[in-house]
């Protein structure tokens, strides 16, 4: 039997071998729902119903599947970085000095913890994680470093890129 627009991944389950939907299995309607859930989560299953000119019911179902496939994550409110104190944005690139397991594993844990970074991405090249951190301001930034950061054990190096304007952020994904 051939499996179109599945394929198998057994490292994201513990089932003993599940099937994972792409983006293939969407069809026209799937996908305007998404559209609008990422332009506003909040909005009722009525009114978006009535903007794709459809029933209530068909429309519920579809979100509940969307959900249950792992299409929709979760639903967020997006905040005002700067009302909350947290208008600058700091890119910080992390070079550990050891790259045993438990180092690469005990650095997240501690990562994690920190509020001010948002975002932690594992890359390749120069160095081995990109932090994305938000704090009041330059000051705070200081304050992180010296005070957080820097506790943490076996970073080696790290370069940190301070934002001076947003050109483009956004939460939506395009298709």
């Amino acid at each position: 039997m051939i499996l179109k627009r599945f394929y198998y991944c057994k490292y994201l389950s513990n089932e003993p071998l599940a099937v994972k939907k792409t983006m293939e299995n969407l069809d026209k309607t799937d996908l305007l729902i998404l559209k609008h859930l990422q332009e506003n989560s909040n909005i009722n299953t009525k009114d978006l119903a009535s903007k794709l000119f459809l029933t209530v019911t068909p429309v519920y179902e579809r979100i509940k599947r969307l959900e249950r496939d792992g299409f929709i994550t979760k639903y967020v409110a997006l905040l005002d970085r700067k009302k909350m104190n947290r208008g600058m944005t700091v890119f910080c690139n992390v070079r550990l000095k050891e790259h045993a397991k438990n180092v690469g594993s005990n650095f997240v844990k501690d990562i994690v913890a920190l509020p001010e970074i948002i975002e932690c991405y594992n890359i390749a090249g120069d160095y081995d994680f990109m932090l994305k951190i938000l704090v009041q301001d330059m000051a705070s930034y200081q304050d992180f470093v010296m005070n957080k950061l820097s506790t943490i054990e076996n970073i080696g190096n790290t370069n940190s890129i301070f934002v001076m304007g947003e050109i483009k952020h956004s939460t939506a994904l395009e298709f």
